[in-house]
């Protein structure tokens, strides 16, 4: 017996330290379908960070996993709480003032947070709600983020993209 607990030992512990790694701190994640396009490809292997929003804000153009009807999406966050976002004439506006919004493949249509509040359950007016989120696609024209789906909030941002491991041409950190 103590030469199996000898034997063995080191490749649970191993298998432990994974387990509570992938559960609780990074995770990977591969992209599915186009809407994140150009900056991230179908079946791109890209790992997310649980914890980067334990000890930081969630920031404009970071780019997170949501979880939208038990199905979990890679989307660009655009407006945070508080603010007032539209687009229009393909520019982003933050609170009046233009945004540049480099991620962007195609035009984003028109649209303002009124747009949005119809389409979400938490009431609105004219700025995102305390605790939500809109979040897009890079691929405006396919993409079914908060323009379809409503904010997000805190609970439903799984964490932030910070590294993509395939294609291995394209592997490093991920910036935004």
């Amino acid at each position: 017996m103590n030469n199996f607990i000898k034997e063995w030992l080191p490749y649970i512990v191993i298998a432990l330290i994974i387990i509570i790694l992938r559960t609780y701190v990074i995770t990977p994640v591969i992209v599915k379908g186009e809407s994140m396009e150009p900056n991230f490809i179908d079946g791109e292997v890209l790992f997310l960070s649980k914890i980067s929003y334990k000890t930081k804000d969630i920031k404009r153009f970071d780019v997170v996993v949501v979880n939208t009807d038990n199905d979990l999406i890679i989307k660009r966050v655009i407006g945070l709480p508080g603010e007032k976002v539209e687009y229009k004439d393909n520019k982003l506006y933050i609170n009046d003032e233009i945004v540049e919004d480099i991620y962007q493949k195609d035009n984003t249509a028109d649209f303002d947070i009124e747009d949005i509040c119809k389409k979400s359950k938490d009431y609105c007016t004219t700025i995102i709600p305390e605790d939500k989120y809109l979040v897009l696609g890079d691929n405006r024209e396919v993409s079914a983020d908060s323009r379809l789906k409503g904010f997000f909030s805190t609970d439903d941002i799984k964490g932030k993209i910070v590294f993509r491991l395939w294609p291995f041409n394209k592997i490093g950190i991920i910036e935004n």
